[in-house]
C-alpha cells in the first residue's frame, strides 16, 4: 500500500487506522481479498482524504463478518478512539454483516469511521445502507423457506432432507458463482463507478476491452448493476 504521505508529521494532519477482513484462511494466504481492499483504500486516501495524512496502524482479521468478536477489529477500534483517528475500511461489511453492530459503532461518539467505497456517506447513510443489506438477506432467506414449504406441500410423500439440501446447495452454488464473477470484475468496475461513470459507460468499457460474462456474452447495464450490488454485500 502506498502510504508515503503518512510519513509526514504535521500537527493537524488527518490520521487513519486501517482495518481489513477476509473470511477464509485461503483468502488470507492468497492475498486476493486483501489486495482488493487495499486498492480501494488507496483510492480513497489519494482522491478523497485530506492531505497529507498519517497511517497509525493496520489490522487484519481472517474471520467471518457474522462474528463480531474479532481481536484485530477491537484493537483497531481502540486505537482509533484513543488517538482520535478515523477508522477506515473498504466497505461496510468488512466491519460486520449485522446491522445492530454497525448501529453500535455509529452511536459511539468517540469513534469516527469512513468507508472507502462510499467516500461521501455520513453515519446516517451508512446505517440505512447496512439495514437495507440485512433486509435483503432476510428476504432471500424467507423466500428460500417459502419455496421449501411449497415443495413439501406439493410432495407430501417425499423425504425433505435430500431435496432441501439439494435446493440449498444449488442456491449457494449459484450465489458463489455470481460472487466469483463479480470479484473477477471488481478491479475494473469499482474504479469506474467511483469515478462517477454511468452503468452504460462501464458496460461499454468492459465490452470494448473484450471482457465477457461467465457465459461468454456481452455486458448489459442491468448485468453491471447486479454485479455492483453483489460487490457491495459480499
Amino acid at each position: 500500500m502506498n502510504i508515503s504521505k503518512g510519513r509526514f508529521k504535521m500537527e493537524h494532519q488527518k490520521r487513519y487506522v486501517l482495518y481489513f477482513r477476509v473470511s477464509t484462511q485461503k483468502q488470507g494466504r492468497s492475498g486476493l481479498g486483501l489486495d482488493a481492499q487495499k486498492r480501494d483504500i488507496d483510492l480513497y486516501l489519494e482522491n478523497y482524504s485530506e492531505q497529507p495524512y498519517e497511517i497509525l496502524g493496520e489490522f487484519t482479521d481472517v474471520q467471518s463478518g457474522g462474528d463480531d468478536h474479532r481481536s484485530e477489529l477491537k484493537k483497531a477500534i481502540n486505537l482509533a478512539k484513543t488517538t482520535k483517528s478515523t477508522l477506515l475500511v473498504q466497505k461496510v461489511c468488512r466491519l460486520s454483516r449485522r446491522v445492530s453492530f454497525i448501529a453500535s459503532l455509529i452511536e459511539d461518539r468517540d469513534l469516527d469511521f469512513k468507508v472507502a467505497q462510499m467516500p461521501f456517506a455520513d453515519k446516517f447513510q451508512l446505517h440505512i445502507y447496512s439495514a437495507l443489506n440485512e433486509q435483503e438477506k432476510d428476504f432471500i432467506s424467507s423466500r428460500t423457506r417459502s419455496a421449501l414449504k411449497s415443495w413439501k406441500e406439493r410432495n407430501p410423500d417425499k423425504k425433505l432432507g435430500a431435496p432441501i439440501h439439494h435446493i440449498e446447495a444449488l442456491a449457494k452454488a449459484r450465489r458463489d458463482k455470481a460472487i466469483k464473477e463479480a470479484k473477477r470484475l471488481e478491479g475494473v468496475i469499482i474504479p469506474l463507478k467511483q469515478a462517477g461513470k454511468s452503468l452504460r459507460v462501464i458496460c461499454n468499457v468492459l465490452n470494448d476491452s473484450g471482457i465477457t460474462t461467465s457465459r461468454g456474452k456481452a455486458f448489459h447495464p442491468s448485468k453491471v448493476s447486479r454485479t455492483l450490488s453483489l460487490l457491495e454485500v459480499c
